[in-house]
């Protein structure tokens, strides 16, 4: 009988495989659908493999912040995946389709770290302090998993259905900005598809950066110095189709842009 170690490596090659654009049925066979353990040990699998063959970790992203997203998969805590330097876009850049297998995109809120996060439980004010940047920000999630048919153990396992993100213009004076109250608009081809607010990411974005370091150091790990942070989505996914310009417009924050190219 294979042990769970060979269960998870197997599984991680599955979901490395289908980055090739042939998705695979949910992990039933592996992973039941609340199995935290397991799933982050499916992605520990995958984060160990791409950063031995050369690709840098750059941060984390915190998914699964709204409340009503968590009561459709069942859990009721966010969960986080890695940021690799070769997931970020430029802004008002382009995204070819074929880099991406069934895309959607959300606004967010990013933060830049100026200083490390170890404590076994961080605080909004703790990482308040330890901001040095903050961004509007836009994630493009993918899923590896067909039709998006995740439980939260799927997409943990799926490096948190991450795919890419985009960045736009740094603001230095955190502590002047109103990242509850902000107002998110973001704009496909110039008509509105999703509005939000900070409040909307697990209370306030700070909370679910404080959420994420808390939980590392739980797990032996933090956050650094220099790390982006993606803090959550402020307001619902929406589905990118070839040809689609993306802007997203946040209270304080300005805009940033991507492209998602025909080619």
């Amino acid at each position: 009988m294979a042990s769970d170690r060979d269960k998870y490596q197997a599984a991680a090659h599955r979901l490395r495989e289908a980055y090739s654009g042939q998705t695979v049925p949910p992990l039933r066979d592996i992973l039941s659908p609340t199995d935290v353990d397991g799933a982050y040990a499916i992605q520990a699998v995958n984060t160990s493999y791409w950063s031995d063959s050369g690709r840098k970790v750059v941060g984390r992203k915190v998914g699964l912040t709204a409340k009503s997203v968590q009561q459709q998969l069942g859990v009721d805590q966010p969960d986080f995946g890695v940021l690799f330097e070769d997931m970020r876009l430029p802004n008002r850049g382009t995204l070819l389709a074929s880099r991406c297998i069934q895309p959607k995109a959300e606004a967010e809120i990013a933060i830049i770290l100026k200083s490390d996060l170890k404590n076994a439980a961080v605080t909004r004010a703790d990482v308040l302090e330890a901001t040095g940047q903050v961004f509007a920000a836009i994630e493009i999630v993918d899923s590896r998993i067909s039709d998006w048919k995740i439980t939260f153990a799927d997409t943990v396992a799926d490096n948190g259905s991450s795919a890419f993100f985009v960045l736009g213009d740094a603001k230095d004076a955190v502590a002047d900005l109103d990242l509850y109250t902000c107002g998110m608009a973001m704009e496909v081809n110039g008509q509105i598809a999703s509005l939000g607010v900070g409040a909307a990411c697990l209370g306030h974005p700070l909370e679910a950066a404080a959420w994420l370091a808390s939980t590392l150091a739980a797990q032996g790990d933090h956050l650094k110095a220099g790390d982006i942070v993606l803090t959550g989505a402020l307001g619902p996914m929406v589905t990118l189709s070839p040809g689609d310009r993306v802007v997203a417009r946040i209270g304080g924050l300005g805009t940033c842009e991507f492209e998602y190219g025909r080619g």
